[in-house]
Protein backbone atom coordinates (compact mmCIF):
# COMPACT_ATOMS: atom_id res chain seq x y z
CA UNK A 1 0.00 0.00 0.00
CA UNK A 2 2.82 2.54 0.93
CA UNK A 3 5.07 1.27 -1.49
CA UNK A 4 2.23 1.51 -4.31
CA UNK A 5 1.33 5.24 -3.41
CA UNK A 6 4.61 6.67 -3.38
CA UNK A 7 5.50 5.43 -6.62
CA UNK A 8 2.13 6.94 -7.83
CA UNK A 9 3.07 10.17 -5.97
CA UNK A 10 6.73 9.96 -8.07
CA UNK A 11 5.09 9.28 -11.08
CA UNK A 12 2.48 11.86 -11.16
CA UNK A 13 5.36 13.97 -10.43
CA UNK A 14 7.60 13.49 -13.62
CA UNK A 15 4.40 13.50 -15.84
CA UNK A 16 3.72 16.96 -14.53
CA UNK A 17 7.49 18.13 -14.94
CA UNK A 18 7.78 16.67 -18.48
CA UNK A 19 4.01 18.46 -19.60
CA UNK A 20 5.32 21.54 -18.11
CA UNK A 21 8.95 21.87 -19.27
CA UNK A 22 8.17 19.91 -23.18
CA UNK A 23 10.69 22.01 -25.02
CA UNK A 24 13.87 24.55 -24.13
CA UNK A 25 14.60 26.68 -27.61
CA UNK A 26 17.72 27.87 -25.54
CA UNK A 27 19.22 24.67 -24.74
CA UNK A 28 18.26 23.49 -28.42
CA UNK A 29 19.89 26.06 -30.29
CA UNK A 30 22.91 26.30 -27.92
CA UNK A 31 24.01 23.11 -29.72
CA UNK A 32 24.96 24.96 -32.43
CA UNK A 33 27.27 27.45 -32.27
CA UNK A 34 26.55 28.65 -35.63
CA UNK A 35 23.02 29.74 -34.64
CA UNK A 36 24.12 31.51 -31.54
CA UNK A 37 23.32 35.26 -32.27
CA UNK A 38 19.95 33.62 -33.16
CA UNK A 39 19.65 32.21 -29.85
CA UNK A 40 21.13 35.32 -27.83
CA UNK A 41 18.64 37.21 -29.74
CA UNK A 42 15.62 35.58 -28.36
CA UNK A 43 16.81 35.45 -24.71
CA UNK A 44 17.44 39.54 -24.89
CA UNK A 45 14.14 39.80 -27.01
CA UNK A 46 12.17 37.69 -24.40
CA UNK A 47 10.85 35.54 -27.47
CA UNK A 48 12.54 32.27 -25.24
CA UNK A 49 10.34 31.82 -22.57
CA UNK A 50 7.00 32.70 -25.32
CA UNK A 51 8.56 29.79 -27.46
CA UNK A 52 9.22 27.67 -24.45
CA UNK A 53 5.50 28.33 -23.22
CA UNK A 54 3.82 27.35 -26.73
CA UNK A 55 3.18 24.23 -28.38
CA UNK A 56 3.05 23.23 -32.11
CA UNK A 57 5.26 26.14 -33.25
CA UNK A 58 8.33 26.27 -35.95
CA UNK A 59 10.98 28.08 -35.07
CA UNK A 60 12.65 29.77 -38.57
CA UNK A 61 16.66 30.27 -36.85
CA UNK A 62 19.20 31.45 -39.02
CA UNK A 63 23.08 32.17 -38.72
CA UNK A 64 25.21 34.25 -37.45
CA UNK A 65 26.61 35.93 -40.80
CA UNK A 66 22.40 36.59 -41.24
CA UNK A 67 22.08 37.80 -37.98
CA UNK A 68 25.12 40.10 -38.67
CA UNK A 69 23.48 41.82 -41.53
CA UNK A 70 20.33 42.87 -39.85
CA UNK A 71 22.10 44.37 -36.37
CA UNK A 72 24.58 46.38 -38.87
CA UNK A 73 21.74 48.37 -39.19
CA UNK A 74 21.99 49.28 -35.53
CA UNK A 75 17.84 48.33 -35.17
CA UNK A 76 15.73 49.27 -31.92
CA UNK A 77 15.77 46.04 -29.16
CA UNK A 78 11.85 46.72 -30.46
CA UNK A 79 12.53 46.51 -34.26
CA UNK A 80 14.63 42.92 -33.55
CA UNK A 81 11.95 41.44 -31.18
CA UNK A 82 9.02 41.84 -34.11
CA UNK A 83 11.65 40.88 -36.85
CA UNK A 84 12.61 37.63 -34.65
CA UNK A 85 8.71 37.15 -33.86
CA UNK A 86 8.21 37.23 -37.75
CA UNK A 87 10.29 33.21 -37.72
CA UNK A 88 8.06 31.67 -35.19
CA UNK A 89 5.19 30.19 -36.75
CA UNK A 90 2.43 28.97 -35.12
CA UNK A 91 1.99 25.81 -36.58
CA UNK A 92 4.16 22.53 -36.97
CA UNK A 93 6.38 22.02 -40.09
CA UNK A 94 8.73 18.90 -39.56
CA UNK A 95 11.24 18.46 -42.48
CA UNK A 96 8.85 16.05 -43.73
CA UNK A 97 5.80 18.37 -43.23
CA UNK A 98 7.52 20.74 -45.14
CA UNK A 99 8.16 18.59 -48.21
CA UNK A 100 4.34 16.93 -48.27
CA UNK A 101 2.80 20.53 -48.18
CA UNK A 102 -0.76 19.93 -49.78
CA UNK A 103 -1.85 21.68 -52.69
CA UNK A 104 1.82 22.78 -52.58
CA UNK A 105 1.86 26.09 -50.40
CA UNK A 106 0.66 27.03 -47.18
CA UNK A 107 -0.31 30.31 -45.48
CA UNK A 108 1.20 30.05 -41.53
CA UNK A 109 0.26 32.98 -38.76
CA UNK A 110 3.15 34.12 -37.02
CA UNK A 111 4.22 35.23 -33.14
CA UNK A 112 4.34 38.35 -34.94
CA UNK A 113 0.70 38.61 -35.94
CA UNK A 114 -0.41 37.44 -32.59
CA UNK A 115 1.35 40.36 -30.98
CA UNK A 116 -0.99 42.21 -32.55
CA UNK A 117 1.98 44.55 -34.21
CA UNK A 118 1.30 43.29 -37.65
CA UNK A 119 -1.59 45.55 -39.32
CA UNK A 120 -3.98 43.53 -41.42
CA UNK A 121 -2.24 39.73 -42.39
CA UNK A 122 1.47 41.11 -42.60
CA UNK A 123 2.57 38.90 -39.48
CA UNK A 124 1.56 35.80 -41.89
CA UNK A 125 4.27 33.51 -43.61
CA UNK A 126 3.57 31.93 -47.16
CA UNK A 127 5.28 28.01 -47.28
CA UNK A 128 5.58 26.83 -50.67
CA UNK A 129 6.93 23.55 -52.14
CA UNK A 130 9.14 24.46 -55.27
CA UNK A 131 10.41 22.70 -58.05
CA UNK A 132 14.13 20.62 -57.23
CA UNK A 133 12.44 19.37 -53.60
CA UNK A 134 13.32 23.38 -52.07
CA UNK A 135 10.92 24.85 -49.96
CA UNK A 136 10.47 29.11 -49.97
CA UNK A 137 9.24 31.29 -47.48
CA UNK A 138 8.37 34.92 -47.78
CA UNK A 139 6.31 36.60 -45.45
CA UNK A 140 2.97 38.19 -47.35
CA UNK A 141 3.79 41.72 -47.45
CA UNK A 142 6.86 40.63 -49.50
CA UNK A 143 5.11 41.21 -52.92
CA UNK A 144 4.81 37.31 -53.65
CA UNK A 145 8.31 36.92 -53.61
CA UNK A 146 10.28 33.45 -52.08
CA UNK A 147 13.53 34.09 -51.87
CA UNK A 148 14.05 32.24 -48.19
CA UNK A 149 15.08 28.81 -48.31
CA UNK A 150 15.01 25.69 -46.25
CA UNK A 151 18.52 24.72 -45.33
CA UNK A 152 18.12 21.95 -42.82
CA UNK A 153 16.14 20.33 -40.16
CA UNK A 154 17.70 21.59 -36.28
CA UNK A 155 15.75 19.80 -33.79
CA UNK A 156 12.03 18.11 -33.93
CA UNK A 157 9.62 17.11 -30.88
CA UNK A 158 6.93 15.85 -33.62
CA UNK A 159 4.25 18.19 -33.09
CA UNK A 160 5.16 19.97 -30.23
CA UNK A 161 8.14 22.14 -31.66
CA UNK A 162 10.08 22.12 -35.04
CA UNK A 163 13.72 24.20 -35.71
CA UNK A 164 14.54 24.30 -38.76
CA UNK A 165 17.49 26.51 -40.29
CA UNK A 166 16.64 28.80 -43.56
CA UNK A 167 18.61 30.91 -45.91
CA UNK A 168 18.37 34.23 -44.64
CA UNK A 169 15.93 36.52 -42.46
CA UNK A 170 12.30 37.09 -44.09
CA UNK A 171 12.30 40.39 -45.69
CA UNK A 172 9.17 42.53 -43.95
CA UNK A 173 9.22 46.41 -44.15
CA UNK A 174 6.48 46.30 -41.43
CA UNK A 175 8.56 44.26 -38.68
CA UNK A 176 11.77 45.86 -39.86
CA UNK A 177 10.20 49.36 -39.33
CA UNK A 178 11.94 51.56 -37.13
CA UNK A 179 10.71 51.81 -33.60
CA UNK A 180 11.48 54.50 -30.82
CA UNK A 181 14.72 53.11 -28.71
CA UNK A 182 13.79 52.05 -25.08
CA UNK A 183 15.32 55.19 -23.35
CA UNK A 184 13.12 57.28 -25.37
CA UNK A 185 10.32 56.51 -23.80
CA UNK A 186 8.80 59.18 -21.31
CA UNK A 187 7.50 57.03 -18.35
CA UNK A 188 5.96 59.88 -16.78
CA UNK A 189 4.06 60.71 -19.36
CA UNK A 190 2.61 56.90 -19.98
CA UNK A 191 2.21 57.58 -16.41
CA UNK A 192 -0.05 60.45 -15.63
CA UNK A 193 -2.05 59.02 -18.85
CA UNK A 194 -3.04 56.13 -17.05
CA UNK A 195 -4.43 57.53 -13.85
CA UNK A 196 -0.93 57.58 -12.15
CA UNK A 197 -0.41 61.68 -12.41
CA UNK A 198 0.23 61.71 -8.80
CA UNK A 199 3.05 59.30 -8.52
CA UNK A 200 4.73 60.65 -11.63
CA UNK A 201 4.67 64.24 -10.71
CA UNK A 202 6.06 62.76 -7.48
CA UNK A 203 8.68 60.96 -9.55
CA UNK A 204 9.61 64.23 -11.35
CA UNK A 205 9.82 66.18 -8.42
CA UNK A 206 12.42 63.40 -7.19
CA UNK A 207 15.12 63.89 -10.09
CA UNK A 208 17.78 61.36 -8.77
CA UNK A 209 14.93 58.72 -8.24
CA UNK A 210 13.38 59.64 -11.82
CA UNK A 211 17.14 59.34 -13.02
CA UNK A 212 17.51 55.53 -12.02
CA UNK A 213 14.15 54.92 -13.96
CA UNK A 214 15.71 56.11 -16.93
CA UNK A 215 18.62 54.92 -16.54
CA UNK A 216 17.03 51.63 -16.65
CA UNK A 217 15.03 51.01 -19.02
CA UNK A 218 17.49 49.76 -21.92
CA UNK A 219 18.29 46.21 -19.46
CA UNK A 220 14.51 45.53 -18.92
CA UNK A 221 12.64 47.50 -16.84
CA UNK A 222 9.22 46.87 -14.16
CA UNK A 223 7.30 49.60 -12.65
CA UNK A 224 4.35 49.00 -9.94
CA UNK A 225 2.97 52.67 -10.01
CA UNK A 226 -0.18 53.11 -7.62
CA UNK A 227 -3.25 54.95 -8.53
CA UNK A 228 -3.78 58.68 -7.90
CA UNK A 229 -6.49 57.96 -5.04
CA UNK A 230 -4.37 55.86 -3.06
CA UNK A 231 -1.16 57.96 -3.19
CA UNK A 232 -2.60 61.40 -2.76
CA UNK A 233 -4.11 59.81 0.36
CA UNK A 234 -0.50 58.67 1.23
CA UNK A 235 0.87 62.16 0.62
CA UNK A 236 1.44 63.56 3.88
CA UNK A 237 3.86 60.68 4.84
CA UNK A 238 5.78 61.08 1.89
CA UNK A 239 6.61 64.92 3.07
CA UNK A 240 7.27 63.42 6.46
CA UNK A 241 10.30 61.29 4.58
CA UNK A 242 14.08 62.74 4.39
CA UNK A 243 15.69 62.96 0.93
CA UNK A 244 17.24 60.04 0.81
CA UNK A 245 13.80 57.76 1.90
CA UNK A 246 12.13 59.45 -0.74
CA UNK A 247 14.43 58.03 -2.98
CA UNK A 248 14.37 54.90 -1.74
CA UNK A 249 10.88 54.76 -1.45
CA UNK A 250 10.34 55.62 -5.17
CA UNK A 251 13.09 53.05 -5.95
CA UNK A 252 11.30 50.39 -4.45
CA UNK A 253 8.15 50.50 -6.90
CA UNK A 254 11.63 49.68 -9.76
CA UNK A 255 12.17 45.89 -11.03
CA UNK A 256 14.92 45.21 -13.03
CA UNK A 257 16.07 41.89 -13.05
CA UNK A 258 14.74 40.75 -16.60
CA UNK A 259 13.75 37.71 -15.94
CA UNK A 260 12.06 36.77 -13.05
CA UNK A 261 9.96 39.78 -11.21
CA UNK A 262 9.20 39.24 -7.43
CA UNK A 263 7.30 42.14 -5.65
CA UNK A 264 8.57 42.42 -2.11
CA UNK A 265 6.39 44.27 0.22
CA UNK A 266 5.08 44.46 3.25
CA UNK A 267 1.30 44.63 2.46
CA UNK A 268 -0.33 41.70 1.28
CA UNK A 269 -3.59 43.16 -0.50
CA UNK A 270 -2.48 45.59 -3.47
CA UNK A 271 -2.99 43.92 -6.59
CA UNK A 272 -2.52 44.78 -9.96
CA UNK A 273 -5.58 46.54 -11.33
CA UNK A 274 -3.90 47.42 -14.73
CA UNK A 275 -1.15 47.37 -17.67
CA UNK A 276 0.04 50.80 -18.42
CA UNK A 277 2.36 49.55 -21.05
CA UNK A 278 4.26 46.23 -22.08
CA UNK A 279 6.61 47.06 -24.53
CA UNK A 280 9.78 44.87 -24.21
CA UNK A 281 11.93 46.41 -22.60
CA UNK A 282 9.48 48.12 -20.37
CA UNK A 283 6.62 47.29 -18.56
CA UNK A 284 4.29 49.61 -16.40
CA UNK A 285 1.33 48.08 -13.78
CA UNK A 286 -1.06 50.13 -11.63
CA UNK A 287 -1.73 48.53 -8.36
CA UNK A 288 -4.74 49.45 -6.23
CA UNK A 289 -2.13 50.44 -2.93
CA UNK A 290 0.57 51.89 -2.28
CA UNK A 291 3.51 49.42 -1.11
CA UNK A 292 5.28 50.26 2.15
CA UNK A 293 9.39 49.46 2.40
CA UNK A 294 9.58 47.91 5.86
CA UNK A 295 12.85 49.45 6.52
CA UNK A 296 11.30 53.11 5.79
CA UNK A 297 7.68 52.12 7.46
CA UNK A 298 7.91 49.95 10.71
CA UNK A 299 4.87 48.73 12.24
CA UNK A 300 3.92 50.47 15.69
CA UNK A 301 4.45 47.46 18.26
CA UNK A 302 0.89 46.55 20.12
CA UNK A 303 0.88 47.68 23.75
CA UNK A 304 0.80 44.27 26.07
CA UNK A 305 -3.12 44.56 27.32
CA UNK A 306 -3.16 45.50 31.28
CA UNK A 307 -3.96 42.33 33.16
CA UNK A 308 -7.68 42.66 34.95
CA UNK A 309 -7.61 43.67 38.33
CA UNK A 310 -8.85 41.26 41.04
CA UNK A 311 -11.87 41.46 42.25
CA UNK A 312 -12.94 40.78 45.67
CA UNK A 313 -13.68 37.57 47.09
CA UNK A 314 -17.60 38.92 48.28
CA UNK A 315 -17.49 41.67 45.78
CA UNK A 316 -20.72 41.25 43.42
CA UNK A 317 -20.21 40.47 39.49
CA UNK A 318 -21.47 43.00 37.55
CA UNK A 319 -24.13 41.50 34.86
CA UNK A 320 -22.52 43.37 32.18
CA UNK A 321 -19.52 43.61 29.56
CA UNK A 322 -17.01 45.30 29.92
CA UNK A 323 -16.15 47.82 26.67
CA UNK A 324 -13.20 46.48 25.60
CA UNK A 325 -10.34 49.04 25.33
CA UNK A 326 -9.85 51.37 21.92
CA UNK A 327 -6.93 50.15 20.25
CA UNK A 328 -3.99 52.69 20.49
CA UNK A 329 -3.97 54.83 17.84
CA UNK A 330 -1.45 54.62 15.19
CA UNK A 331 1.23 57.11 14.85
CA UNK A 332 1.98 59.49 11.77
CA UNK A 333 5.93 59.78 11.59
CA UNK A 334 6.78 58.04 8.88
CA UNK A 335 8.81 55.27 10.89
CA UNK A 336 5.15 53.99 11.57
CA UNK A 337 2.52 51.84 9.78
CA UNK A 338 -0.09 54.48 7.87
CA UNK A 339 -3.37 53.34 8.54
CA UNK A 340 -5.44 50.63 6.88
CA UNK A 341 -6.45 47.24 6.65
CA UNK A 342 -5.13 44.54 9.43
CA UNK A 343 -3.17 42.81 6.67
CA UNK A 344 -1.23 45.56 5.81
CA UNK A 345 -0.04 46.53 9.26
CA UNK A 346 1.84 42.98 8.98
CA UNK A 347 5.30 42.62 7.27
CA UNK A 348 5.35 40.49 4.76
CA UNK A 349 9.12 40.18 4.34
CA UNK A 350 10.05 39.25 0.79
CA UNK A 351 6.41 38.37 0.16
CA UNK A 352 6.04 36.61 -3.47
CA UNK A 353 3.02 34.46 -5.12
CA UNK A 354 6.11 32.43 -7.30
CA UNK A 355 6.88 28.65 -6.01
CA UNK A 356 10.10 26.82 -7.15
CA UNK A 357 10.18 24.02 -8.95
CA UNK A 358 12.95 22.66 -6.45
CA UNK A 359 10.21 23.67 -3.46
CA UNK A 360 7.62 21.37 -5.39
CA UNK A 361 10.14 18.38 -5.38
CA UNK A 362 11.28 19.30 -1.72
CA UNK A 363 7.19 19.24 -0.92
CA UNK A 364 6.09 16.04 -2.97
CA UNK A 365 9.40 13.92 -1.55
CA UNK A 366 9.22 14.79 1.84
CA UNK A 367 5.48 13.72 1.92
CA UNK A 368 6.72 10.18 0.20
CA UNK A 369 8.87 9.89 3.25
CA UNK A 370 6.57 10.76 6.21
CA UNK A 371 4.82 8.03 3.96
CA UNK A 372 6.99 4.92 4.03
CA UNK A 373 7.40 6.06 7.49
CA UNK A 374 3.90 5.42 8.74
Amino acid sequence: MQLTVLLSLLFLLSTTTTFTYGHNITKILGQHPSLSTFNHYLTLTHLAGEINRRTTITVCAVDNAAMSEMLSKNPSITTIKNILSLHVLLDYFGAKKLHQIRDGSALSATMFQATGSAPGSTGFVNITDVKGGKVAFGPKDNGGNLDVFYVKSVEEIPYNISVIQISKLFPSDVAAAPTPAPSAMNLTDIMSAHGCKVFADTLIANPDASKTYQDNIDGGLTVFCPLDDPFKAFLPKFKNLTASGKESFLEFYVQNDAEDVTLKTRSTTAKIVGTLIDEQPLAIYSIDKVLLPKELFKAAPTPAPAPAPEEAADAPKSSKHKKPAADAAPSDSPADSPEGDAADQTADNNASVRLDGGRLVAIVLSLCLGLLLL
